[in-house]
């Protein structure tokens, strides 16, 4: 992965100040060539450093009010084949891998109580995952959230 530098910081700050800013904007408020600011964000965007558009999207807002997150317990030899599985389920809007008791936190977004159950039923019909804690969100409290880190590290080397 990429290592982003201070100029890489300042351009993601403003994006996250002004998302709907263009690149010439963004040259004209950090005093940097517009190729500059289109290249880099080009890298950004091909490093994954910046990430798709629909993490600025509020499930709730789009009909699923509902936030789960399930700790899932895997057969270890099939976890690959467990995340593609997951991956097909279009409920689940994220995963990551864990150390500890379980294997795979998965978050989940779901309409309503009855459509958890059916959700939580395709998640446990995966091939190799044996059992599942859910956790139902009460609210998101600290929304996700990079630029308190980007300005902390500008000037660090």
């Amino acid at each position: 992965m990429r290592t982003v530098d201070d100029t890489d910081r300042k351009i993601l700050l403003e994006l996250t100040r002004h998302p709907r800013i263009t690149n010439a904007a963004i040259a004209e408020q950090l005093g940097l060539a517009r190729n500059t600011v289109q290249s880099r964000v080009a890298a950004l965007e091909a490093s994954d450093a910046l990430q798709g558009f629909d993490r600025r999207f509020h499930a709730a807002a789009l009909g699923y009010p509902l936030t789960v997150f399930m700790a899932t317990h895997v057969d270890q030899p099939q976890i690959d084949s467990v995340v593609e599985q997951l991956r097909q389920i279009p409920e689940v809007v994220q995963a990551f891998g864990l150390s500890g008791q379980a294997d795979v936190l998965v978050r989940v977004v779901c309409r309503d109580a009855e459509d958890l159950y059916r959700v939580n039923k395709l998640v446990l019909a995966c091939e190799g995952v044996e059992r599942t804690e859910t956790w139902l969100s009460m609210g998101e409290l600290i929304p996700f959230r990079l630029a308190p880190v980007l300005e902390r590290d500008l000037g660090r080397k």
